[in-house]
């Protein structure tokens, strides 16, 4: 498999990306809990950047920076819940549009694309992503997003990302595509780097990595995807609590040790699993070389160190 260099400064951005000191008149190293829904203004309209939680706050936006820096993007965004932030995406469309979906996904997303968004009059269509042509043929003139997760929950199956954003912009330059990076993590994949226009995490899981916070993220490049996003986060506010942004804060700034011990330990158990009588079958992603001197991680061509 193609070794790829690992994604410089991970660790430094994690600790480091909108959490800088100067932001604050007391100089704070970390980014301090702002509990207030209101902010004061010096007339109507005229804030210093903060007038309700709802649309924007200080411990929330140190998150989102930091979330866009570790997924190499221009824009990121927190919610209250992974699902939170499929509803966000998917509020992008209307009643007859139409989505490609992975046929095997977190059964939260898979519950919500048929029972929920199926109500207003979105349809999806379930299809095997790990063959790119299968995307393409699913392909109809009211599609609008391309949805996948790789690897997914709960079969580890991959997909390939470059191939199949390949496959949509031959069909649609208009169609655009979302990738749930959620059980790899930014430290081991960026999607938008492999041509996703929105990059999703349930951060509850190894992006905050306590299991003490449910949230959601996104992030992109794109400056009306972004823009649209950000206006439909404040418009319906599926936000989190500063406090949880908080949390989620503090999480990142040991995501790209844990990940590496994840890793590890995963494919030790996975060995063992496998070379064991009474297991006949073993699921994971396998292990790669990514660069020389670096320990095997799990994925398909995409890593961070």
């Amino acid at each position: 498999m193609e070794n790829l260099k690992p994604f410089k400064h991970f660790a430094t951005d994690a600790i480091h990306a909108g959490q800088e000191p100067e932001q604050w008149k007391c100089k704070a190293v970390v980014p301090m809990i702002s509990m207030s829904t209101t902010f004061k203004q010096e007339g109507p309209g005229q804030h210093c950047g903060y007038e309700y939680s709802r649309s924007g706050n200080p411990t929330r936006n140190c998150l989102e920076k930091c979330i866009a820096a570790l997924e190499g993007a221009k824009l990121g965004m927190v919610f209250a819940s992974g699902l939170a932030t499929t509803t966000a995406i998917t509020h992008l469309l209307k009643q007859g549009d139409h989505i490609v979906s992975m046929n095997d996904l977190y059964g939260g997303t898979n519950r919500y694309f048929k029972k929920v968004a199926s109500r207003m009059g979105i349809e999806t269509s379930f299809v095997d992503c790990t063959v790119a042509k299968n995307v393409g043929a699913a392909i109809k003139p009211n599609t609008k997003m391309v949805w996948m997760e790789t690897p997914t929950n709960p079969t580890m199956q991959l997909v390939d990302i470059e191939a199949v954003v390949s496959v949509v912009r031959a069909s649609n330059q208009d169609i655009f595509v979302v990738v749930d990076n959620t059980f790899m993590s930014s430290y081991f994949q960026r999607p938008l780097s492999l041509g996703a226009d929105i990059v999703m995490h349930s951060l509850t899981k190894y992006m905050n990595g306590h299991s003490d916070s449910v949230m959601g993220a996104l992030a992109t490049n794109s400056d009306k995807l972004g823009e649209e996003l950000r206006f439909l986060q404040n418009a319906f506010g599926p936000i989190p609590s500063p406090f949880d942004c908080f949390l989620v804060n503090r999480g990142l700034k040991t995501l790209h040790v844990r990940m590496k011990e994840h890793m590890k330990n995963g494919l030790a158990v996975a060995k063992f699993l496998e070379s064991h009588r009474c297991v006949e079958k073993v699921i994971h992603p396998g292990e790669y070389q990514c660069s020389p001197g670096v320990p095997p991680m799990c994925g398909k061509g995409h890593s961070s160190r």
